[in-house]
């Protein structure tokens, strides 16, 4: 009998609420070539994404016997991404839960909607609000921070472009670990990722800087950034 190489089976994903974080969600999932479902109980916005996902359909998430029609059990990741409704996205996740999805990530608007979502037994709550809002902030205290990725509550990574004032330094130079007691993981240039640079590699024109750190430390990094 042929073994059945399981990198080669890829997971099935269904996106339950097809506002901009959803629909997104939906989207980039089916580029990177995944099969996708799409659920939402307008039937304008499933028809807008029809032809982006594998299957688009309207149906009400809060109907139990509609998700067990759509075989929702049969999905390896559910992601609830509904709106303003925090009923409808309590009382999907919780009948989801029951049915015994393996995977179940859910959108939250605000704090307490996302400790009851965990509570419940969603695996993965996400905040993309104010992700988004604290990725907006960091770039607007330093235009050369172009990302900023929450770790945990007291490290996270962020992307540096390099300032012309940096290209032609090479990493001793620089001193990041010195200066702000944090750490160069990666430098990227052109799609081209140099994974833990040597010390005496000089910084280009184009280079981004991945770096890890805690975040006071992070802090002080962007205000020098912001000074420079």
């Amino acid at each position: 009998m042929e073994k059945v190489n399981p990198l080669a089976v890829k997971k099935q994903y269904a996106v339950l609420g097809m506002g901009r974080f959803g629909s997104s969600v939906a989207q980039s999932l089916s580029k990177m070539g995944f099969e996708v479902l799409a659920i939402d109980e307008s039937e304008q916005r499933i028809q807008e994404v029809a032809n982006m996902v594998t299957h688009a359909v309207s149906a009400d998430t809060t109907d139990e016997e509609a998700l067990k029609a759509l075989g929702i059990r049969n999905f390896d990741v559910v992601v609830v991404s509904i709106g303003q409704d925090i009923q409808a996205s309590i009382l999907t996740t919780l009948i989801l839960k029951d049915l015994g999805v393996p995977m179940i990530v859910t959108k939250a608007v605000n704090e307490l909607h996302g400790k009851v979502l965990s509570k419940i037994g969603a695996d993965k709550v996400v905040f993309p609000e104010r992700d988004m809002g604290t990725r907006v902030a960091h770039n607007l205290i330093a235009p050369n921070i172009l990302d900023y990725i929450e770790l945990s509550d007291n490290h996270s990574i962020v992307e540096v472009r390099a300032s012309r004032g940096m290209v032609g330094q090479n990493l001793i130079e620089l001193d990041i670990r010195a200066r702000f007691g944090c750490n160069i993981m990666a430098i990227k240039n052109n799609g081209h990722i140099n994974i833990s640079p040597l010390a005496d590699y000089r910084l280009q024109e184009d280079d981004i800087l991945v770096i890890v750190g805690q975040n006071d430390n992070l802090n002080k990094l962007e205000l020098a950034f912001q000074e420079s």
